[in-house]
């Protein structure tokens, strides 16, 4: 038998979610206040598994969370929430929390993650003494409510107690410093140097120089001795963008960091030590990097001891109305404007679009619209981009029959001016590789997943398909 304490002021959710399980494995206890359950379990010193709400009417969920894990109570605490919160995902899980699920709840999913924690001994930890205030600035905030953002929010929190190296895969524009800014903010050297480098922004020699420094007279023009940025953000964390464009000689200097914590200044025979976090991200896929011979395979498998992945806008459509809003007030205070809103109309507008810029477009787009209105809500007609293409392409398939090249014709038209204006000249490489992606997800979504199905319908092979899979992160 195992005993299961709900602590929630809501008595109905709590029978609700007693009556998931068979009475004759599970015994329930209930507690309407969290003021009362560290008292209640060292005294009962027989609860296996605790299902703590954030939300309580006298003191906070995460609030007793904390005190639970400097009381020495090492029960699995599952958090429990009924409003989706990124920044509660994040500490509930930076604080030690078992799980952090959110309401209306999955029924499989509560009744796994109960098993699941009733599966972990409870361990007696050393005591430890209570932490003092640290004063920790507030997180970056991570706008979102999709399942996709939680579980990365969730992820944040559990990875910001450790000092792994963290690989992150996303689309430009999906936020992925954002994400880096957050772990570094959560962890232990939040109060340290957080530095951010573009790998694909600088030449192979200024790139080197940039991230390990030079001694005076080190190249033409290094009139100077320069710290580099591992030496700057020493005991910090340092992001690495676009670490795919990095060179392979900058790769092994790399890896000799990540492996040693040493390097050497350009043109400098001293050897220097450095405590510094990586946190790496790219918008290529690095397995088809390796296979083209452009990314070390040992740096790969030393940055990616956990990966984070970033899903595009298009696929978490259910945030853009949360985001838009946000930016919206963030630009309407920087303006000084008094608006107070974004019309039904511009909402179901902005949520047709497909966002090829992800985030960092949608931000663009919001702000251009807050410099253009004249009212105190954002209407469709302040946005140039609608202007541009039309709301939903009408394509007469009977009529085109099987002429493949009009119906695709007829969707590219539309949008062809914004393509222009944000593909930098590589409008061909974004179309067939975006319809390639597209086609390959339909397939494998039309046959269940089935890969087997899927190549030979696609009439590629297998280890195409998964290669693909791969290079476009197809979940």
């Amino acid at each position: 038998m195992k005993n299961i304490l709900i602590v929630d002021d809501d008595s109905e959710v709590s029978k609700s979610l007693a009556n998931l399980f068979d009475s004759s494995r599970f015994h329930f206890f209930f507690l309407d206040d969290g003021r009362k359950m560290i008292d209640f379990v060292k005294e009962r010193n027989d609860i296996d598994v605790i299902l703590l709400d954030v939300n309580l009417p006298t003191t906070s969920g995460l609030d007793i969370l904390k005190q639970a894990k400097l009381n020495d109570i090492s029960i699995p605490i599952i958090m429990i929430s009924g409003h989706i919160s990124t920044e509660n995902a994040i500490e509930s899980m930076r604080e030690g929390g078992f799980e952090y699920l959110t309401k209306p709840f999955e029924i499989q999913k509560v009744i796994d993650t109960v098993n699941k924690a009733c599966g972990f001994s409870r361990r007696k930890a050393v005591p430890v003494e209570p932490k003092a205030e640290t004063g920790m600035a507030e997180v970056d905030e991570i706008i979102g409510q999709s399942p996709e953002i939680v579980e990365i929010a969730k992820l944040v929190g559990q990875v910001s107690k450790s000092d792994a190296a963290i690989l992150i895969f996303g689309e430009s524009g999906t936020g992925k410093e954002l994400i880096a800014r957050a772990i570094h903010r959560n962890s232990r050297r939040y109060n340290k140097p957080f530095l951010s480098v573009n790998c694909a922004a600088l030449a192979e020699t200024l790139l080197e120089s940039e991230l390990f420094g030079h001694e005076k007279g080190a190249f033409t023009g290094a009139y100077f001795k320069r710290l580099g940025k591992f030496e700057q953000a020493n005991q910090g964390t340092i992001f690495l963008d676009e670490i795919a464009d990095m060179s392979m000689l900058t790769q092994s200097k790399l890896l000799r960091v990540l492996q040693e914590k040493k390097l050497e200044r350009v043109g400098g025979n001293d050897t220097i030590e450095v405590d510094v976090r990586v946190i790496a991200a790219t918008n290529k896929s690095l397995v088809q990097c390796m296979k083209e011979g452009s990314f070390r395979v040992d740096l790969f498998y030393r940055l990616k001891v956990v990966s984070i992945y970033i899903p595009p806008l298009r696929e978490r459509k259910g945030d853009v109305p949360l985001l838009a809003e946000h930016f919206m007030l963030k630009f309407s205070k920087q303006l000084a404007k008094d608006i107070s809103g974004i019309s039904p109309k511009t909402v179901t507008m902005l949520n047709k679009y497909a966002w090829p810029g992800n985030i960092r477009e949608l931000e663009n787009n919001i702000h251009t619209a807050c410099v253009m209105t004249k009212s105190d809500t954002l209407q469709p007609e302040d946005f140039p981009i609608f202007s541009e293409i039309e709301s939903k392409v009408e394509i007469d398939l009977d009529h085109l029959q099987d002429d493949y090249a009009e119906i695709f014709k007829k969707i590219i038209d539309p949008v062809l001016l914004k393509l222009i204006n944000g593909s930098e000249g590589k409008i061909y490489y974004f179309l067939e590789s975006a319809l390639e992606r597209a086609l390959i997800a339909s397939c494998l979504k039309h046959f269940g997943s089935n890969q087997v199905k899927t190549s030979e319908m696609l009439g590629i092979s297998r280890n195409t398909l998964r290669d693909r899979i791969s290079k476009y992160n197809i979940y």
